[in-house]
C-alpha cells in the first residue's frame, strides 16, 4: 500500500528488456535506506518488487502484464522515474489509498501555468472515466493528485511548484504519457453497485437504495 506522496526521484542506470518483460536498475538513495530483498517500491506509480539491491541502486523486474498497461516500456537509459515505499503502518497518510496496480495510461493534452498552479489536462480511456467525480483523486505517475474538472474523456489536476518541482510529471507536457491509478474506493463502490458484471457466481447485496437508506 502507497499514499502518493514521491519520496525521491531515481534514475534508470540499465535496462534489459525481452520480451514484454523488463530488468530495470535504478540508483537512489533515500529508499534503500531500510530496504530488503522482497520489498515493494513504486515506480512512476507501479508497484514492483526489490530483486537485489546495494547501497546505491535497486533492480526490479516488469511482467507482461505491467508491460503492456503501463509507461514503464517506454523509459530509456538515465530516465528519472518517482519513487516511493510502502506505507510504513503507523505512518503519516498524505495522500490516499493507493495500491500500485496501475489501471492504464493517458495523455497529457494540456499543460498551462494558472498563478501559482499549473494546470494539467489529461485523456483517459473511456472504461475508466466512470471512475472519476469533481475533487476526487487520482495517482499519476505515482503522485496523488485531486481532480477538479472531469469531462467525458478527460481530467484536470493541477500541480503546485513543490510537486512540480520534486517529481517527473513537472517535467512532461503535452502528447507525454502517464501512468494512471484510478481511487480504489471509487472502483469497489462501482464494482458493487453493477452486480451483473460479477464474474463469480455470488452477486452482490449492496445496491444504491442500500447506500443511500443507510446515510451514504
Amino acid at each position: 500500500m502507497f499514499t502518493g506522496i514521491i519520496e525521491e526521484l531515481g534514475t534508470i542506470k540499465s535496462i534489459d528488456k525481452g520480451n514484454e518483460t523488463i530488468v530495470l536498475t535504478i540508483s537512489a538513495s533515500k529508499v534503500l535506506k531500510d530496504v530488503h530483498l522482497g520489498d515493494s517500491i513504486a515506480v512512476n506509480g507501479v508497484c514492483l518488487t526489490v530483486t537485489s539491491f546495494n547501497s546505491i541502486q535497486f533492480t526490479v523486474d516488469v511482467m507482461p502484464e505491467t508491460y503492456r498497461s503501463s509507461t514503464l516500456k517506454q523509459l530509456n537509459n538515465r530516465s528519472t522515474v518517482n519513487l516511493e515505499r510502502a506505507m510504513a503502518a503507523g505512518g503519516r497518510f498524505g495522500g490516499h489509498f493507493v495500491s500500485g496496480h496501475v489501471d492504464g495510461t493517458g495523455e497529457i493534452i494540456e499543460k498551462r501555468p494558472e498563478k501559482n498552479a499549473i494546470y494539467y489536462v489529461v485523456k483517459l480511456p473511456s472504461h475508466l472515466m466512470q471512475y472519476f467525480i469533481l475533487k476526487g483523486s487520482v495517482c499519476i505517475d505515482g503522485t496523488s493528485l485531486t481532480v477538479f474538472e472531469v469531462t467525458k474523456d478527460t481530467i484536470m489536476v493541477s500541480l503546485i511548484p513543490l510537486t512540480a518541482e520534486h517529481t517527473v510529471l513537472g517535467k512532461k507536457g503535452p502528447g507525454d504519457l502517464v501512468n494512471i491509478e484510478c481511487d480504489m474506493l471509487a472502483k469497489y463502490v462501482y464494482r458493487m453497485l453493477n452486480p451483473e458484471k460479477e464474474d463469480t457466481k455470488q452477486k452482490s447485496k449492496l445496491s444504491l437504495a442500500f447506500l443511500q437508506e443507510n446515510g451514504f
